[in-house]
């Protein structure tokens, strides 16, 4: 099992431009071949300039890393600072884990200053 925590993430407000940011947490069990953490940094950086809702975000770059690395399975939790006073949290799994992956909670707290 491999875990990438991104604190810092962040993109753009498909309505307003505005930044959005959020705490990714990205869960893997690698295949034939693990992800280089400068490589995936660098593609989590260029949603910098990019515009999606956060559903779409958070999604978009589960389905985009599994397609790539072609894990075992892959999870990623979303954490979306709030925008309008609500903070939005959005799941994506490839499907069940493999039988005996020992699986961490994500452990990102709820709202309250995400601190």
């Amino acid at each position: 099992m491999v875990r990438f925590a991104v604190p810092e993430f962040t993109s753009l407000c498909p309505v307003t431009a505005q930044p959005d940011f959020a705490h990714l947490v990205i869960d893997y069990a690698p295949a034939d071949t693990i992800v280089e953490s400068k490589s995936l940094k660098l593609f989590l950086g260029s949603f910098r300039n990019h515009q999606a809702f956060h559903e779409d975000c958070t999604v978009g770059i589960g389905e985009r890393l599994f397609g790539e690395m072609r894990p075992l399975w892959l999870r990623i939790g979303g954490y979306w600072y709030p925008r309008g006073g609500i903070p939005i949290d959005v799941f994506w799994q490839s499907g069940a884990p493999p039988e005996g992956l020992w699986l961490p909670p994500q452990e990102v707290q709820g709202y309250r200053g995400r601190g």
